[in-house]
């Protein structure tokens, strides 16, 4: 074959390769712009729900924590609500994100391969339980434990205000409700976080431990520092899922409407999520059909705003490390 067919060919099966690389990338941008479109048209639509609530409740909505359809003129509130979506996804992530980040730990530089292949196995499964299962869990089998838990952080922390309970009903806190949001979290915060550290420069580390480090202090300087933005985005996919679960919380919290400042042990509590998924089942009408579309429009750019700040992060963050 001349030189010049060689290249001709050569010349084809780059052009073919170009144009395959063109098809893809419309592809994606397709898709990618039909998700953003979807996104848009679940905004428009809850958002349209907003205004006969706003109508009738006014600013009240977002700031009162009664719910009575049957009174007139009707009461409804999502105050404490949104303040209880806030606080199970904290009590959630201060559970989960030491765990998850000692794990992580533990399977990249610790644990031997085929313990760490197991384990990965293993946090993978946990991400793929359904909320339905984790719920019925939580509800037979750690509600029981949990409660003797309470129970001591009572009796030996009960000084501490979030530790506080007077009522000594134990069931049905945000403590256990936060519990079971931890465990949902922990995959993802694992999975994400052991991947961002296994990516860590095997020099950095080399040279850290020829230096005489410890494995605290590469970990410090080295590891967590390289893999903090990743590590940080993790976290708020976690917080993400948190703020959105609606069945393992409806299990294992007594819905109640009042506002639960800070004591996480005290019987009552409540999020958007069980709000919309206690009333659902029982809506009086159009109208209170509406505020709970409402209210998961709020539960929409509560969750958008979170995501939103973990982008913010997670770009400060990778332009520090550079």
């Amino acid at each position: 074959m001349s030189t010049t067919q060689t290249e001709f060919r050569d010349l084809k099966s780059a052009a073919t390769s170009h144009r395959g690389d063109r098809v893809f990338n419309r592809t994606i941008t397709a898709l990618a712009f039909t998700a953003l479109l979807v996104l848009a048209g679940i905004a428009v639509f809850l958002g349209l729900q907003t205004i006969p609530a706003f109508e009738s409740q006014g600013i009240s909505f977002l700031t009162t924590t009664a719910w009575d359809i049957n009174t007139d003129p009707p009461t409804a509130g999502i105050w404490g609500m949104l303040y209880g979506s806030v606080l199970l996804a904290v009590i959630g992530l201060v559970i989960a994100v030491p765990a998850s980040i000692l794990l992580s730990v533990f399977m990249v530089f610790l644990a031997p391969k085929k313990l760490a292949a197991v384990l990965t196995n293993l946090i993978d499964l946990m991400a793929a339980i359904p909320s339905v299962i984790l719920g019925l869990w939580a509800f037979y089998i750690l509600n029981p434990t949990a409660d003797e838990w309470q129970r001591l952080l009572n009796q030996y922390l009960g000084w501490i205000p979030i530790f506080e309970n007077s009522s000594g009903n134990f069931l049905g806190t945000p403590f256990i409700a936060g519990f079971v949001l931890a465990i949902m979290m922990i995959p993802i915060v694992t999975s994400v976080s052991r991947e961002v550290m296994a990516r860590t420069p095997p020099d950095l580390i080399n040279a850290s431990e020829a230096l005489g480090s410890s494995l605290w202090t590469m970990l410090r300087y080295v590891a967590l520092p390289y893999g903090r933005g990743g590590i940080v985005g993790g976290v708020m996919l976690g917080l993400g899922r948190a703020l959105g679960e609606t069945i393992a919380v409806f299990f294992v919290l007594k819905i109640v409407f009042d506002v639960n400042w800070y004591n996480i042990i005290e019987s009552g509590g409540g999020s958007v999520a069980t709000l919309i998924v206690s009333r659902f089942g029982e809506v009086s009408g159009e109208f209170e059909l509406s505020l709970l579309l409402a209210a998961g429009f709020f539960l929409f750019v509560l969750t958008l705003v979170v995501n939103v700040i973990a982008n913010l992060i997670v770009a400060r963050t990778g332009r520090l490390q550079k």
